[in-house]
């Protein structure tokens, strides 16, 4: 009897640490993109393509849930919820509110994936808060957060484009020598996703934001 009243006393130790540390070290990180086969591995989808690629080296399968395809899986004693919003960009900010109210994680612990056409083509820049910069994945979170205190890792697309080609150019796809640097820039961006969650953004923008 002593035993058993031992033993599910460890378990209610056990289970309080752990709901006292889950907050602290659940991470949402969100990669925009747009879902259907004609937006695969745009410019506009960098997003998805790097969830995609951590999810194969991670033998990871994404569910189709409420909002999005999300996955998770645990690294250094941290668990990482990946999220790709079936929302279309234009309102990601529904998803990822949604996803950070059920996974009941801190808002500190967020990071969004978006691609940028203010930086050259595979620059990586994490950026702890800021504005949307033109971007409507970003406009809709903000709007739906209510505030821009959130992280983002910019993956760079360039500017290639002739005035008014904007949409068709972020929409399209990349060219055969950016297709190429590809493989190694994501697996920078996965570097950066598992260094955001273990040493925190600060320095991990001082760690990668010059690479």
């Amino acid at each position: 009897m002593f035993r058993k009243i031992f033993s599910l006393f460890q378990q209610k130790s056990v289970s309080r640490s752990r709901e006292n540390i889950q907050p602290d070290m659940k991470y949402l990180i969100a990669g925009l993109g747009n879902i259907g086969s004609e937006y695969a591995h745009t410019r506009h989808n960098i997003g998805f393509d790097i969830l995609d690629q951590l999810a194969d080296a991670e033998k990871l399968t994404f569910d189709d849930q409420r909002y999005g395809a999300v996955t998770e899986f645990r690294y250094k004693g941290r668990v990482f919820v990946l999220l790709k919003p079936n929302t279309y960009v234009n309102l990601s900010g529904k998803a990822v509110s949604y996803w950070l109210q059920k996974e009941k994680i801190n808002i500190e612990n967020l990071l969004v994936i978006v691609d940028d056409i203010a930086l050259p083509f595979g620059t990586l820049r994490v950026k702890s808060k800021g504005s949307d910069a033109g971007h409507n994945g970003l406009k809709s979170i903000q709007s739906i957060l209510g505030h821009n205190q959130y992280a983002r890792l910019r993956f760079g697309i360039d500017d290639n484009f002739t005035r008014g080609h904007q949409a068709d150019y972020v929409l399209g796809h990349f060219n055969k020598e950016e297709k190429a640097a590809l493989p190694e820039r994501i697996d920078k961006a996965i570097e950066i996703i598992k260094s955001f969650g273990t040493i925190g953004t600060q320095q991990t923008m001082n760690l990668y934001n010059n690479k």
